[in-house]
């Protein structure tokens, strides 16, 4: 199972920032020394070009990004300050998720170390979230024939916002996001499937939610091919989640996706998403959980 990683992009944040940047280098780490990848499974991936930026971004807001004339108002809401770093690092992680299609459609399943930027629109960016690296993947992916149809299965406990509106009226992608009702953002756009999920929402209320929810996904959006956002952040410790997931019940949330994407035969993306628990470890654990669950399903499956 390959790998992509671009954590060696340090952005410069400042003390105190609420983005936990560092977990991504730590679950790096704890993969390579848990022992069941090989070196040679880590790839750094190549930056998305402006050609695949833009099948899901203006031309406009690619250029004040790159060039750093970014708003006031608009670096407020992506959330990190500009930098040339931030830029690279951002075209990196939408590599990734680009790389991640390529090779799963080869090999059946490959996992982006970030990404899972969906607060991101066609025109600004959101939330921690500068392009989105799922809605620029499925369209590449289209663009170069490679599939018919794409589904994305967001789990992250905040709406998938900019990834809705970005592929809306595309019957060739097809969005799901399961997350917190009264969490961010506040104002929601319309997936092709919502699931809405009160405060508190535990273990056994999700995975039915869940469940019931993909059988509606693969009905509806018949993919070739499958991009999973894995959220850590419906877990019960989780500084912005709300919800109330134990790291079992995320396992298992893991394990259900998997299953259902391995049994009918289709290869995954998988992008690690938000996860922002008061012990970073928490964090770190529950995405290495993730990848060792896709590693351990996947391993089943027949080559594609």
């Amino acid at each position: 199972m390959k790998l992509f990683y671009a954590d060696h992009f340090v952005l410069p944040l400042p003390a105190g920032h609420r983005f936990p940047m560092e977990k991504y280098a730590r679950l790096r780490a704890r993969l390579l020394e848990a022992g069941r990848f090989d070196a040679d499974d880590f790839r750094v991936p190549d930056a998305a070009s402006d050609t695949e930026i833009l099948r899901a971004h203006d031309a406009s807001y690619l250029q004040r990004v790159v060039r750093g004339t970014l708003e006031a108002d608009a670096q407020r809401r992506i959330g990190f300050p500009w930098s040339e770093a931030m830029v690279e690092r951002s075209r990196r992680s939408a590599g990734a998720t680009l790389a991640a299609c390529r090779t799963a459609l080869a090999e059946g399943c490959a996992a982006n170390l970030a990404g899972g930027t969906h607060h991101a629109f066609r025109d600004r960016g959101e939330g921690f979230c500068v392009f989105n690296d799922a809605a620029i993947a499925a369209l590449a992916m289209r663009a170069e024939g490679r599939v018919e149809r794409v589904a994305i299965i967001d789990c992250d406990v905040h709406q998938g916002n900019g990834t809705a509106a970005i592929l809306a009226n595309r019957p060739d992608c097809f969005t799901f996001s399961i997350h917190g009702a009264r969490n961010y953002p506040f104002e929601k756009e319309t997936s092709d499937l919502d699931v809405e999920l009160p405060d508190g929402t535990g273990d056994d209320t999700y995975l039915t939610a869940l469940q019931a929810a993909l059988g509606t996904v693969f009905a509806r959006g018949k993919p070739d091919l499958v991009i999973y956002l894995a959220g850590a952040d419906p877990f019960e410790d989780d500084r912005l989640g709300r919800l109330k997931l134990t790291k079992a019940g995320l396992a298992e949330r893991d394990a259900l996706v998997f299953e259902a994407i391995r049994k009918r035969g289709l290869p995954v993306a998988v992008a690690m998403a938000g996860g922002y628990a008061r012990q970073i470890d928490d964090t770190v654990a529950i995405h290495a959980a993730t990848i060792e669950t896709a590693r351990r399903i996947f391993a089943r499956a027949r080559p594609l």
